[in-house]
């Protein structure tokens, strides 16, 4: 029995509007800068006109991204509230698709913006088995200390009785045509802009290797060290890191080019090392498992992998020729396409904005054992 796990950062899914752009211009919207706004209450006025029209495109493609991906279990990031993501979906997701994702699950983690993650499930997979709610689990409140994970390099920013994760584990068991699965839904701490002459991803590396290495002390906790990499198991989400990229040079008069770089140290060689979990993506072409266009000027432009679906050694071996799809419709204007994998945009998709999301959605279709 099938079916298709998918995964999706959907970008600032918010129910309420930022006015601190008004005192802070770093903090404010390009259009509202080229106003000449006298007051604070003349510029809640143009942000909240200016939120409401840009909400309702950038929703309308990140619908048609997740009508696309046609997952019966997706795992969101950046979702604030169980709120927001009902309003969503019964707004745009049923309305598009005519058909619901009546199952949805969030948990408050920690992140100060109020971006969570949450997972939608539909009734029935395609095939009409039951996907059956189990039980669900945050690990938003575990520390450093309680799993034994606190380094030295961690020392700068955090205490040992600080929480590991910047949002949250949130672990899901349910039941696919009678048969278990367990879904770890992340999203892993970001990759800060770079700084004082440091490297934004290296100063974070050690806070997302510690959240990795808690992901995969609760699996082992749970399944048993030495048989978890048998369970059926997935770890979907937005790792905010990468074990490979594709380096972008050139420009769009003079042709791209795309130069693949490995080698890198990761957060995520926590989840390949020994064969623990196999990053699905990595079944695809070497230049085609890119989900994100990360540039800074001209300085640094590189496609990489930030959103992945990790199977469990069990699951990767009874579904050796499943590779997942990548939904790349959505991704605005001034992402470049390597040669041959140029899509049909979305409707109304813009050079940077509207866009569905800068990340594209992944999803695989498994056999659950």
């Amino acid at each position: 029995m099938a079916a298709r796990i998918g995964t999706f950062n959907i970008e600032n899914l918010l129910t309420r509007f930022d006015f601190t752009g008004f005192r802070n211009q770093l903090r404010g919207d390009r259009v509202l800068r080229l106003y000449a706004i006298g007051n604070e209450a003349a510029y809640q006025r143009m942000e909240e006109a200016r939120m409401i029209s840009l909400t309702d495109d950038t929703r309308q493609l990140t619908a048609l991204a997740i009508a696309e991906a046609d997952a019966d279990i997706i795992c969101l990031q950046e979702v604030e509230s169980l709120e927001a993501l009902n309003a969503f979906e019964f707004g745009y997701l049923y309305r598009m698709m005519g058909e619901g994702y009546r199952q949805k699950y969030l948990i408050e983690g920690n992140d100060s913006r109020g971006i969570d993650v949450a997972v939608m499930m539909r009734e029935t997979t395609r095939d009409g088995e039951p996907i059956e709610f189990v039980g669900i689990r945050t690990h938003a409140t575990t520390t450093f200390q309680e799993f034994g994970l606190f380094e030295p390099s961690l020392a700068d920013t955090e205490k040992p009785d600080d929480k590991i994760f910047r949002r949250d584990c949130l672990e899901i068991d349910v039941r696919i045509g009678g048969r278990p699965l367990t879904i770890y839904a992340l999203h892993l701490k970001s990759m800060n802009s770079p700084r004082d002459g440091l490297d934004g991803r290296v100063a974070t590396m050690p806070l997302r290797t510690a959240e990795a290495r808690a992901v995969r002390h609760i699996i082992e906790a749970r399944f048993g060290g030495e048989h978890a990499a048998a369970k059926n198991f997935v770890i979907c989400g937005d790792m905010n890191d990468y074990q490979e990229k594709l380096v972008v040079s050139g420009s769009k008069r003079e042709g791209f080019t795309f130069t693949p770089m490995r080698g890198e140290q990761s957060a995520l060689d926590v989840f390949s090392a020994d064969g623990f979990a196999e990053n699905a993506v990595a079944r695809r072409p070497e230049n085609d498992r890119w989900t994100l266009f990360h540039a800074r000027g001209l300085i640094e432009r590189h496609l990489c992998q930030l959103d992945y679906i990790w199977l469990s050694r069990g699951l990767a071996e009874a579904n050796p020729k499943a590779v997942p799809d990548i939904i790349r419709n959505g991704q605005p204007y001034r992402t470049p396409f390597p040669p041959g994998q140029d899509v049909e945009r979305f409707p109304r998709i813009g050079w940077d904005r509207p866009k569905a999301s800068d990340h594209c959605p992944v999803v695989i279709e498994l056999e659950i054992p």
